[in-house]
């Protein structure tokens, strides 16, 4: 039972989220004082909200997650999980995760932790999702305020640098999604879900993810220039930029356009994952000083 509940809080996807939550938190603490214990309550909180949304995503799916051959067999699907319990769960998860940021950590980030609750429940999972191509873009909002409350739990403001993040991982969302899309094309006609892919096909798609992979690698100079990131971040950020360009504008050989996006969100992983290390490693690197 105890596993089952696990499993409908997504876990894959809160690991993902609180990595660039360490991010944001790392990219502060470069200039305010650095607190382990500060780190692990942020972490904690904002698992258990995003945990909560997931769980509220999964009840509310249940209906399309039917038709997709990836997420027809999880548990609210199967009813091997009641949905009125997995709601408990989730406002148990929710109030639990808000309160404990608030009070260990700061209100701001009480607030902007609930503001991406709020986005990814309300108005991606219950209204764009299902209703319009742009449900990706409202979805990509909610999935760049991790870094960003990771920053204000240290800084308890928002300033440019903490603005930078925020879209850097608003950008990095959009290709990311589209990926997924491509390679997991029929799942989502099957759910009558209007992805940009599904919707305007893949040519169309891939000029806008070309397009938001030169916009992050903007954003991503600029967080250098503007922020508080080292030299250590631009090595790193100049290379996983150049990664992702580089397979993003590669053409698609043989209209197989499964590989390339399979490519393309591969190296979208690495680009995270590189910039989120290399933050944390120059703060290591500050403390040994």
């Amino acid at each position: 039972m105890l596993k089952g509940y696990l499993s409908i809080t997504k876990p894959g996807i809160i690991i993902g989220n609180l990595i660039s939550v360490a991010a944001g938190f790392f990219l502060a603490a470069q200039s305010e004082a650095f607190s382990a214990y500060k780190l692990m309550c942020t972490l904690l909180s904002v698992a258990m909200v995003i945990a909560s949304g997931c769980v509220v995503n999964n009840i509310f799916d249940r209906d399309i997650d039917a038709k997709m051959q990836r997420t027809r067999d999880r548990l609210l699907v199967k009813g091997e999980v009641d949905s009125d319990r997995a709601f408990v769960f989730a406002l148990v998860l929710l109030l639990a995760g808000t309160g404990l940021i608030y009070r260990e950590i700061n209100p701001l980030s009480a607030v902007v932790v609930l503001l991406g609750f709020v986005f990814y429940v309300f108005f991606y999972t219950m209204w764009y999702k299902r209703s319009s191509v742009y449900g990706t873009l409202v979805g990509s909002i909610s999935g760049a305020v991790p870094p960003l409350v990771g920053y204000v739990a240290v800084t308890n403001y928002i300033n440019v640098e903490a603005l930078l993040l925020f879209v850097l991982f608003c950008l990095w969302q959009m290709p990311h999604s589209y990926a997924i899309a491509m390679f997991r094309m029929e799942d989502y006609r099957s759910a009558n879900i209007p992805v940009l892919p599904v919707v305007s096909g893949i040519e169309k798609a891939r000029k806008h993810m070309m397009a938001y992979v030169v916009a992050f690698n903007l954003v991503a100079f600029a967080l250098y220039y503007f922020g508080e990131a080292g030299y250590e971040y631009l090595v790193v950020a100049g290379a996983v930029c150049f990664m992702w360009t580089r397979v993003t504008f590669r053409p698609i050989q043989n209209n197989d356009y499964v590989a390339w996006s399979k490519s393309v969100f591969k190296v979208s992983l690495i680009v995270v994952m590189g910039i989120s290390s290399v933050l944390g490693l120059e703060l290591a690197t500050m403390a040994l000083i």
